[in-house]
């Protein structure tokens, strides 16, 4: 069986999306924000969901969705125009719809959602739009926000010391955006996230400093949202050198030592 993209934009748009099959339903992404529930032995339709983006969303580099993700029977989606939504797998409707970011200040979600126990994670696009990048973690019953992490540290936050600008405002606009999933280890109860790049990208004279935690992965205690560590690959990015690739975590045998390791493979 075939089952066609239709897309509302007038032209066959591309998946960036791995479909999840659970209890004998496959949910994946129409794109940009239609949700679908598919019997995926006949290719026969359940339900759709069909979200209408605000005419402020706009991103960078298509309007694209990398995925959903469930809790019980709740699937949760990211839209272009930066709200999360809880969307009921049984029926389609939407059970709560939280505004992540401003679509007017250039914010949107690309990403899928990360959940880890009660709660499910999330982080803004928009980079090259003049954002201020975090991370969100909200209840996955309710859509209350319960922690932020700041990927462009402010005032009174470590590594706000490197966003060096004589009149400290280039943090502002930082960028430092998420558009690609985190992942999760549960032995160490850490979850790790790649970061992009800082605004403005290509040229950086407003912004001297290494401006953390852009091109960086951060280890967050998902609970609170603290930061345990961070790595940052290319300090003071000028090559738009984001570090978006999914953290993939691996056990393995180093130096005769068996080792929890993050295999990662950056753009510089």
């Amino acid at each position: 069986w075939v089952w066609q993209v239709r897309s509302r934009a007038g032209a066959a748009e591309k998946f960036e999306a791995t479909p999840l099959v659970v209890d004998g339903v496959m949910y994946t992404v129409s794109p940009p924000n239609d949700v679908v529930a598919i019997d995926p032995v006949t290719g026969r339709q359940f339900w759709t969901y069909s979200y209408t983006p605000s005419p402020d969303a706009r991103v960078c580099c298509g309007r694209v969705n990398r995925g959903l993700a469930i809790h019980g029977s709740t699937l949760f989606m990211g839209t272009i125009d930066g709200h999360l939504l809880a969307i009921s797998a049984i029926s389609g409707d939407v059970i709560w719809d939280v505004e992540v970011g401003s679509a007017a200040l250039g914010y949107a979600l690309t990403l899928a959602p990360l959940v880890i126990g009660d709660k499910v994670i999330v982080g803004p696009a928009g980079g090259e739009f003049g954002i201020r990048g975090y991370i969100n973690a909200y209840d996955v019953a309710t859509g209350e926000q319960l922690w932020r992490f700041n990927t462009v540290p402010g005032p009174g936050e470590p590594g706000f010391e490197s966003w060096e600008d004589p009149e400290q405002k280039a943090w502002l606009t930082g960028g430092g955006s998420i558009w690609v999933t985190g992942s999760y280890d549960p032995d160490l109860n850490l979850t790790y996230w790649g970061v992009g790049n800082p605004g403005p990208d290509w040229n950086g004279d407003s912004r001297p400093g290494d401006n953390l935690y852009t091109d960086s992965v951060v280890a967050l205690n998902p609970d609170t949202g603290e930061l345990a560590w961070h790595y940052q690959f290319t300090p003071h990015d000028e090559m738009d050198y984001d570090a978006t690739q999914v953290p993939v975590l691996a056990d393995i045998k180093w130096q005769g030592q068996d080792r929890k390791v993050m295999l990662w493979a950056n753009r510089n």
